[in-house]
């Protein structure tokens, strides 16, 4: 089991137990909601966010992105790292139905799934540190592709998150963080099919 440097943060304790049968680290939950009016919570989030940073990884339903942009509020972007499951539908087993939207949680998620998210997110493994891609994709090359700031570019971005496996709320600037911290500017152009040419700022 690999070892990760960061503090995980997930919403509740099913999500905490199922990472911890991937990853050896420190989970913390925000107990769904509870962290908006959790003044201890958020202390221990800054707290171990300067000695170690946070990962966050909330379900990639409109609630965990709600959690998600609290905690980023909360903590320096220096010290925080995003990390994302895709948009899977179905229910866990352990529930009566589906979630409002219909998509699996970090709890229904193959350990796979969030390996690959944690080392998209640019995790700190004990055995390999995270790849560092100097030349980043920007937003011009976003616009280029018609990914921003253009008509049906909202549809455009959808297509692409699908085949990145990455969740329909994602922003542009964190579809830039995500693509940033797990794959070469070449690697996301050939992804996204822009020709060579036009790769250049």
């Amino acid at each position: 089991m690999q070892s990760v440097k960061e503090v995980l943060v997930v919403e509740g304790r099913y999500d905490k137990n199922t990472l911890l049968q991937v990853v050896d680290a420190v989970v913390i939950e925000t107990g769904g909601f509870g962290i908006f009016n959790d003044k201890q919570k958020q202390k221990l989030l800054r707290s171990m966010a300067e000695k170690r940073g946070l990962i966050i990884l909330t379900d990639p339903d409109g609630a965990g992105f709600m959690i998600r942009n609290f905690i980023k509020a909360c903590v320096p972007a220096e010290r925080l790292k995003q990390a994302y499951v895709p948009d899977i539908h179905g229910k866990e087993k352990r529930k009566a139905r589906p979630s409002k939207e219909g998509k699996l949680g970090v709890e229904g998620m193959r350990g796979e799934i969030l390996l690959a998210a944690l080392k998209r997110a640019g995790a700190t493994f004990s055995d390999a540190q995270a790849a560092d891609f100097s030349q980043k994709v920007t937003k011009a090359d976003l616009y280029r592709l018609g990914l921003s700031g253009r008509e049906k570019s909202a549809e455009k971005r959808a297509a692409l998150m699908r085949e990145l496996e990455l969740p329909e709320h994602l922003s542009a600037d964190a579809l830039l963080d995500v693509v940033n911290a797990s794959m070469s500017r070449e690697e996301f152009f050939s992804r996204a099919d822009l020709p060579a040419e036009q790769r250049q700022e």
